[in-house]
């Protein structure tokens, strides 16, 4: 069995805000000019704007427009995923699976990683149908479950996702292929996803 890894792929998420510091700092982050993100984003942050708190938490991370600071990078993203942020929430979950900054602690990746994947964050998904698929981070091996992540972070581009899921087919009778179908249509974002499957337990 091939060692689960978990990339992460930081996806901003920034929405409209009424907030015109938040667009600007956004803006210059992406344009790069870190400096100017940095003056915008921080007294947000402080404020706790969970969209600022997360990109501060991003520009620790990557060491741009300050030292890179995993700590700071941590602190700054709990900040804003106790309060929702499901990006945030997927970094929290890398961060512990991987012992980033934080005492490595598979079952808190998971709660946050399960945290993010409720409110359709494709690259949490992602990770959690790994961790059904390979029976990882004291997860149940469960191959259905692991397609219907699959099938969820697929419908939203995610392309190691697409790949998965087309990987995942030919370990699978037309019956856990229908049961996974089925549980991807009827699950909707803001719900708990299901823990087990019918027909998948084990896998096979």
């Amino acid at each position: 069995m091939r060692k689960l890894t978990v990339a992460i792929l930081f996806a901003l998420g920034l929405h409209g805000s009424a907030m015109a510091g938040l667009a600007e700092g956004a803006n210059a982050y992406n344009a790069r000019n870190y400096a100017l993100a940095l003056k915008e984003i921080t007294p947000l942050a402080k404020a706790g704007n969970a969209d600022a708190e997360h990109l501060l938490g991003l520009m620790y991370y990557m060491g741009r427009g300050v030292p890179r600071d995993y700590k700071q990078a941590f602190a700054w993203h709990y900040k804003a995923a106790v309060q929702g942020k499901a990006d945030a929430q997927y970094v929290i979950g890398a961060m512990y699976y991987t012992g980033n900054a934080v005492p490595q602690d598979q079952k808190l990746a998971v709660q946050w990683f399960r945290k993010a994947a409720e409110q359709g964050h494709p690259d949490a998904q992602h990770a959690l149908a790994l961790m059904y698929r390979y029976h990882v981070a004291g997860m149940p091996q469960d191959l259905v479950i692991a397609y219907m992540l699959c099938n969820l972070a697929a419908a939203n581009g995610h392309r190691n996702a697409i790949e998965q899921r087309a990987s995942l087919v030919k370990q699978m009778s037309q019956e856990q292929i229908d049961e996974a179908q089925s549980m991807s249509r009827t699950w909707k974002p803001g719900t708990p996803l299901p823990t087990q499957s019918h027909t998948g337990s084990g896998g096979s």
